[in-house]
């Protein structure tokens, strides 16, 4: 065997077993320590909403219709949703664009599906009103000087008409605020600790210095949280929220303010709630018609290509576990789409074998030697393999730019795991399949054309190479 025969060979037999050992289902973790680096990542496989469970909701901007929403306004609503989200501890949430005015939102593995909604769906503006000498009632709705409530607000108390006919002067916004926590009153109920900006202390401590013995109401998206009295100026800057909320509420109040109000009101106009357990079958049923799939493809080679099959067999189970390693370390999240682009994948992985070995047979049929044979098979093959998947690949970034711009994830992650394992198998054709053959003929060993799948008389051997 020629020596550079062998060194493709043992890199392709590290490289397998690199991938094999990475993408086994029971390994979750990279721990290596060399030479005193440490290199420690977590590699489990990343599922999407429709393998572990989860919630999708589809939100709209609340506006009158016919009224137009600008693109950057759902872009950066878009943007406080995603750090809204972040901040629940949701692993890979998917929130997209969609059209007619809406933002997708995905939620893998979601335990609180109540909390998320109101914590990223409402729009979270914050407003300290004068209330003057009117105590409101906390729950009311109230038309403040930045507007009147959302047409789908509700209250959880009624508002009186005297209440509903007027318009409390806005004194600060949730912009003035520098930092909000949750912090605990003497009694351990929750509350919220908030710091005002340089602006936000100097506004403050004027407007309370003049209103001592009067209302300033706190409202968020105009709905009343509470209604203090202001006992003396306040000056420093600080200052906390008290009201009726539980631990979960005050959380949810404090990423609102942490990460700003929605620049659009949104409207929940559907949720689709997974169950793990409808998730997790599905990933049963997708992984078994992977195995037939690969089954059927491997029986077929063989039967019709004899060693060469059984070789691009070889070559399949190394394409499986590159992709799944890459799979891991990318990382890709998996949906059901993403595995049916995957399972689709393997039957494309063996296309490029089909033509190389058709050609070979071409070859040997007129004569030459089993190396010459190979050699041309592989060569007059690869025009074709190479505009076939420029081809699938031009198409996979058609669907993900599709899939990206118009909210339609489902056909996004198909794409994704579909190009990977072109571009993989592209790889494991020209390179793995061709170099095991190779090896074998440079070893000169089962050379008889039966082995090869042609009709010729078992006792005429396929020419050797010089």
């Amino acid at each position: 065997m020629r020596p550079s025969t062998l060194r493709r060979l043992i890199a392709i037999l590290i490289l397998a077993l690199v991938a094999g050992w990475l993408a086994w289902p029971g390994h979750r973790e990279i721990n290596l320590s060399l030479l005193g680096l440490h290199l420690s990542r977590d590699i489990s496989i990343r599922e999407g909403l429709d393998l572990q469970g989860g919630m999708q909701v589809t939100l709209q901007a609340d506006v009158p219709p016919g009224q137009t929403v600008d693109p950057d306004v759902l872009k950066a609503a878009r943007n406080i949703i995603e750090s809204r989200v972040n901040a629940l501890g949701v692993t890979e949430p998917v929130i997209q664009i969609a059209e007619g005015h809406r933002i997708l939102v995905e939620l893998p593995g979601l335990k609180d599906p109540d909390r998320a909604i109101k914590t990223f769906g409402e729009t979270g503006l914050l407003e300290f009103i004068d209330a003057g000498t009117t105590p409101l009632v906390p729950g009311m709705l109230v038309t403040t000087s930045l507007g009147p409530p959302s047409p789908t607000a509700q209250g959880t108390v009624p508002t009186p008409p005297e209440i509903q006919q007027r318009v409390f002067p806005t004194v600060l916004q949730g912009k003035h605020l520098r930092s909000a926590e949750v912090g605990f009153d003497e009694l351990g109920r929750p509350e919220i600790l908030f710091t005002l900006t340089d602006e936000g202390a100097r506004i403050f401590g004027d407007f309370t210095s003049a209103n001592v013995g009067k209302y300033l109401a706190i409202t968020m998206d105009k709905r009343v949280i509470s209604s203090p009295v202001i006992q003396s100026p306040i000056r420093e800057g600080r200052g906390r929220i008290t009201g009726n909320f539980t631990l979960d509420e005050a959380r949810s109040l404090v990423i609102q303010l942490k990460y700003g109000a929605l620049p659009v009101p949104l409207k929940v106009i559907q949720t689709r709630t997974v169950g793990p357990t409808l998730g997790q079958d599905s990933l049963q049923r997708s992984l078994v018609a992977g195995l037939i799939g690969l089954g059927l493809v491997a029986g077929f080679m063989i039967l019709n290509y004899r060693l060469p099959g059984f070789l691009a067999t070889l070559a399949l189970l190394v394409y499986a576990a590159l992709v799944l390693t890459l799979f891991k370390l990318i990382p890709v999240t998996l949906t059901l789409a993403g595995v049916a682009g995957f399972i689709l994948s393997i039957g494309m992985a063996v296309d490029a074998n089909i033509l190389i070995f058709e050609r070979m047979k071409e070859e040997l049929r007129e004569g030459r030697t089993l190396r010459a044979a190979i050699d041309a098979g592989f060569r007059r093959a690869w025009t074709s393999i190479r505009d076939s998947n420029v081809s699938t690949l031009i198409t996979c970034a058609i669907l993900f730019w599709f899939g990206m711009n118009f909210g339609a994830s489902i056909i996004q992650g198909f794409a994704l795991t579909l190009a990977i394992g072109v571009l993989v198998s592209m790889f494991t054709a020209i390179i793995v399949t061709r170099t095991l053959m190779t090896a074998l003929v440079e070893l000169h060993i089962l050379e008889t054309p039966a082995w090869y799948g042609m009709a010729i008389p078992a006792s005429q051997p396929v020419g050797r190479s010089a």
